[in-house]
């Protein structure tokens, strides 16, 4: 049952919720998915305020979803908590972190998922199990109750099967959150990439082309993102984690070397380098999206990949996704047809900051056009 760190079915009505076990539940343990914080881990005193929201209007706990272990990687792969299933298909990673949360409500386990999203890590569960997720804006969404990994960075947001059930995900995280129709007044701006896969390229240009007018944009600052996000997920990791190197033994391997790495990258002296780079991004991003609706790329440069033990898988698999997080935008993954294949590829929506209302209508309406 590797779906599910604690599985409680709580009884009722409501909507079924799954949790990432990075988000504290009242009366639970917080595991983040790793062995040395769950032996000193008590139950949590009280719910995390996104917690709290859901449950106040009715959501119930379905249990605390697995997860990448610290929320350290983005392939879903867990050697002390299990990995969850793909249930797309079983060979390839379900993407992480939030691993859990994408598979149990790809599976129906769950109606709706909070996750959490520091590098992609809900958007790319989202696309490698073919549903729905949407990273908030920093800051919109509280961090409160929730395991840090990088806090200026980190965003809670939900996950669901389409459009609809991560409103309703985003309504209990915000009571009243409703969307914003997508009018076409602006077009939606294509933001190309190199390294992508020449047919999940095809493919978001066949969904964009089927909602309206697409414009394509250049970015002169959004590969160089990939590694700014590195870099303040580093100092700030490290930071966060570093004292768990104390007890090697309750540390997967990829794990203990990961933060040695963020310990030699915050050694380096190279965050004021990045926090510069990032206020550069975000005015190129800013620029760009008062113009248009959106902008839009792939979520993933592949499909899902199958499970791979070298550190290189992350860089892949989060090639296209940290930038949001960097930029501190909205950004919505909705999966959409890749023609030959039994995967999905999957569209990413970036939005201006605060702008979660008009991304999800405009997911919605480009949701409505796939065939």
């Amino acid at each position: 049952m590797t779906t599910w760190i604690i599985k409680t079915d709580a009884p009722g009505e409501g909507p079924r919720l799954a949790v990432k076990d990075a988000i504290d539940v009242a009366g639970l343990p917080t595991t983040a998915g790793c062995a040395a914080v769950a032996e000193a881990a008590a139950p949590a005193a009280a719910d995390a305020p996104v917690v709290a929201s859901a449950r106040a209007q009715g959501a119930r706990i379905a249990g605390k979803a697995n997860l990448n272990e610290l929320c350290m990687a983005a392939d879903g792969v867990n050697p002390w908590s299990g990995t969850p299933v793909n249930p797309l298909d079983p060979s390839r990673v379900p993407g992480g972190s939030s691993s859990g949360s994408a598979v149990a409500v790809a599976t129906g386990e769950a109606d709706v998922a909070f996750g959490t999203d520091t590098s992609g890590s809900i958007r790319i569960p989202a696309a490698c199990c073919g549903i729905a997720g949407l990273k908030t804006t920093s800051g919109r969404v509280p961090l409160d109750g929730v395991y840090p990994l990088s806090p200026t960075l980190d965003v809670v947001g939900p996950m669901g099967r389409d459009v609809a059930a991560v409103v309703l995900g985003m309504g209990l995280i915000e009571p009243g959150f409703a969307p914003v129709p997508y009018d076409g007044a602006l077009p939606v701006a294509r933001l190309r990439v190199p390294g992508v896969d020449p047919a999940i390229d095809a493919a978001v240009d066949d969904a964009l082309r089927r909602l309206g007018p697409v414009s394509d944009v250049t970015s002169a600052r959004y590969e160089e993102a990939a590694t700014v996000n590195g870099v303040i997920v580093s100092a700030e990791g490290w930071e966060q984690n570093g004292h768990l190197l104390g007890d090697p033994a309750k540390l997967s391997g990829r794990v203990h070397r990961r933060i040695q790495q963020m310990k030699d990258v915050a050694e380096a002296g190279m965050l004021d380098w990045a926090l510069g780079a990032r206020r550069k991004l975000r005015a190129e991003l800013d620029a760009i999206l008062a113009r248009h609706a959106a902008i839009a790329l792939p979520v993933l440069t592949c499909v899902a990949p199958e499970p791979d033990e070298a550190d290189e898988s992350d860089l892949v698999l989060t090639a296209l996704t940290g930038q949001a997080n960097v930029a501190g935008l909205p950004a919505f993954a909705l999966p959409v047809p890749l023609p030959g294949s039994h995967l999905p590829a999957s569209v990413q929506l970036i939005g201006a900051a605060g702008s979660e209302e008009r991304l999800c209508g405009l997911a919605a309406a480009l949701e409505a056009a796939l065939p």
